[in-house]
Formats: structure tokens, C-alpha cells, sequence
């Protein structure tokens, strides 16, 4: 399962959330950057394994829930799959394009490969010359949750700005849900086809979720909240505060609409109501 395939920009949250509140257990999170989303899901006892380069908060360091449960099994063990960001990408880019593994030289020398028996030091045969190679199997996920800024009810969707390695991990997936900012007509999407990563045929499900990524920005839609990261930080330093900062975001509130109220003008003061237009694009054909 991919969680934040856009890096900082784009997590869907919200789904995160939901998989708490249905008590989801045994997941393997694919976690290129995912923020504090698969922080949440370890304390919450949701995952088995974390696949990833890094797990964490961005803006307070360390993720508490991560580090316990990888240094003493709090609340329970989680096999840890170690990637460099590079590495992660290339694995999605085979997974992507069918291959069964990709060779990197990037990670040669470091303890990735101590740390990842999945990785293989193999000799490239087309060298005259030794010439090591780590082969970095391919990640098929089960499932990609992807946050667009718009979509039509197909499942075409634009997605502008950061788009880190949303492209590669959603083709690499066997399924795919969207979770739209919003739900526009197909004539919006058809527009502007350039923006269209992965096309309706290819989407499982489409959802509108306005700020599902909260706390994490959406480019022309919605700001980060540094302060909720900051406060989630500190909140859960120790596991007992974990489960009362759960109990009060995620597990007492219904659902993302319940979710945004209880927010109120807190969600309203990161909405970006400034204009910055891209140049238009002709796609004029006489």
C-alpha cells in the first residue's frame, strides 16, 4: 500500500485516518515519504511491515510511534525494508514498466545492503571490467491512494506541482483510489491532457475529499500546517499521549467532513486564495 507518493506535497491523510478507524491490521506500508501518516498507523497498531526510504516528521524529526516499535516492539514489531529515495523510485520505475528488478549503483558502499536482504550485489555482464550493480526488486502495491486536485467522475484527474513518484507507484499498483480536492466535468480534464498522469481507466475508485491531504499542502489548494505537525510532535512523545491524540483526531471523529469541522477556521486560514496561473498550453491541431 502506497501512502504519499508526492513526497511532502499531496499525502492523503485522510485515508490514513480511515484505515485506523476500520482497525486495519498487517499492512506493509510503502512509504517514500509519507510524513507523520505512517507514524499514525504504527501507533495505531496497523502495520507489519514499513517498505521506505525514511519515516518520520519533517518538521519535528524523529517519528516517535516509529522508533519504539523499531527499537522495542511498541506496540508491536514491524519489519523494517530500508531504501535510499533513489532506490525506492527505481524499485517503483520497475515495478511501473514490468521489470523483475532494476540494477542501481548508487547505494553500492552503504548499509542498505546489510539492511535489505531483498537487494542483490550482482556483476554487470556487459563490463569487461568487475563492475558491481545492487539489483533492486521490483514493488508491486496492492493499493495507491493518490490525492489529485481535480477529477472527473472516471477518474481522469490534473495533478500539478510536485508530483514526486506518484506516476511510477500508481502504475506499479494493482489498484488505484483517488481522493479528488474536487470533482470537475470530463471537459475540465480533457482540457489540458498534459496534466493527466494516470488516465480513468486505470482508477478503482475516485472520491471527493476536500483537504484530504491535511496537514500536508496540495499545490494551488491548500497550505501545510506546520503547527499541527508541530503540535503532533510533542504530543506524542510517549505512547499514552499517542493514544489520547488518536482517540481525539482520528478515532472519536466520524469521518474526513467531521474531521474538517472540527478543524473550523483552522482549516479555513491554510486555504490558498491566490492566483498563479500557469502560461495557457495550445493544443490546436489546425
Amino acid at each position: 500500500m502506497v501512502l504519499g507518493a508526492a513526497l511532502e506535497n499531496a499525502i492523503p491523510f485522510a485515508a490514513t485516518h480511515e484505515l485506523i478507524r476500520q482497525g486495519r491490521r498487517d499492512l506493509n506500508v510503502i512509504a517514500p515519504i509519507s510524513d507523520i501518516s505512517t507514524d499514525m498507523l504504527i501507533g495505531a497498531g496497523c502495520v507489519a511491515e514499513v517498505t521506505g526510504a525514511w519515516v518520520g516528521n519533517v518538521s519535528g524529526g524523529m517519528g516517535h510511534n516509529y522508533r519504539r516499535a523499531a527499537e522495542s516492539g511498541q506496540p508491536n514489531p514491524i519489519k523494517i525494508w530500508d531504501y535510499s529515495n533513489f532506490s525506492i523510485g527505481m524499485a517503483f520505475f520497475a515495478g511501473a514498466y514490468g521489470l523483475p528488478y532494476i540494477p542501481v549503483k548508487s547505494i553500492l558502499g552503504s548499509d542498505i545492503l546489510k539492511s535489505n536482504s531483498r537487494i542483490k550485489l550482482a556483476q554487470n555482464p556487459f563490463s569487461d571490467e568487475p563492475e558491481p550493480v545492487a539489483l533492486v526488486p521490483a514493488l508491486k502495491p496492492d493499493v495507491a491512494f493518490l490525492v489529485v486536485q481535480r477529477s472527473d467522475r472516471f477518474g481522469n484527474s490534473h495533478i500539478w506541482g510536485s508530483t514526486g513518484l506518484t506516476q511510477e507507484a500508481s502504475i506499479a499498483a494493482d489498484r488505484i483510489v483517488v481522493l479528488a480536492d474536487e470533482i470537475v466535468e470530463p471537459e475540465v480534464i480533457a482540457s489540458d491532457p498534459s496534466r493527466v498522469l494516470i488516465p480513468g481507466f486505470g482508477v478503482n475508485a475516485v472520491c471527493h475529499v476536500p483537504a484530504a491531504c491535511h496537514p500536508a499542502p496540495l499545490i494551488g489548494r491548500w497550505k501545510r500546517d506546520h503547527a499541527f505537525f508541530h503540535v503532533y510532535h510533542k504530543e506524542t512523545r510517549e505512547p499514552e499521549g499517542f493514544q489520547r491524540w488518536c482517540g481525539e483526531w482520528v478515532r472519536d471523529v466520524p469521518d474526513h467532513e467531521a474531521y474538517r469541522a472540527k478543524l473550523g477556521g483552522q482549516l479555513e486560514e491554510l486555504r490558498i486564495r491566490g492566483n498563479a496561473p500557469s502560461a495557457p498550453a495550445n493544443y490546436a491541431a489546425e
